[in-house]
């Protein structure tokens, strides 16, 4: 359902990728751009409870890691640079949403378990995606899971900004807990997924 909704999306980019790149704009740049943004966005408006302006900065920008890549294959540029580079800003951003989300009730959200809650959601998607890099890096594949970054990232926004905007705190208790279960269980399916294959190949 994401990636249809990621193709759709990336028809309509597609212009915007068009005109960045007639004006010169590298897909580098856009990458920068829309990981400062994330970042701003997310450790500005979250800790401050403005979460669903917070999410709508944030969203904009989100977009540019879409654009950044159709510049790079429109441009030929695509390399094992701007693919290192998109993901490691990648990781950078989802820390900040959540971050911000930690901040919140760290401050004036005051709610140590949240925060708490929170922190295994930043710490548990930097785990699965660290486990696929590592699988990676030793020939084998560690794709996959309950909870992949695209999930995690469109369920905190959307009930985040929800949370916002109708004044329902609820929404986020309930998607922080949902997620950071999520992510330990598709961490651990990670490390099974690399075990069976080490254990294949042996």
């Amino acid at each position: 359902m994401l990636e249809r909704f990621r193709e759709t999306w990336a028809k309509i980019m597609t212009p915007i990728a068009d005109l960045l790149l007639r004006l010169g704009v590298s897909p580098d740049a856009v990458t920068f751009v829309g990981t400062i943004g994330v970042s701003a966005g997310a450790l500005w408006f979250f800790p401050r409870g403005e979460f669903f302006v917070g999410v709508l900065v944030v969203t904009l920008f989100v977009f540019s890691d879409m654009v950044d890549g159709i510049m790079a294959r429109k441009s030929g540029r695509s390399s094992a640079w701007g693919a290192f580079l998109d993901s490691t800003l990648d990781r950078i951003g989802d820390a900040a949403v959540f971050g911000g989300i930690v901040l919140w009730y760290g401050g004036e959200g005051d709610d140590p378990v949240l925060m708490v809650v929170a922190l295994c959601c930043l710490v548990g998607g930097q785990l699965t995606s660290y486990a696929r890099a590592r699988a990676e890096a030793l020939g084998m594949e560690a794709k996959g899971g309950i909870a992949e970054r695209s999930d995690r990232l469109v369920a905190v926004l959307v009930m985040t900004g929800l949370s916002g905007l109708f004044d329902l705190p609820i929404l986020m208790t309930i998607v922080l807990w949902v997620l950071a279960v999520a992510s330990a269980i598709t961490v651990v399916q990670r490390i099974l997924m690399v075990r069976r294959q080490s254990l294949a190949g042996a």
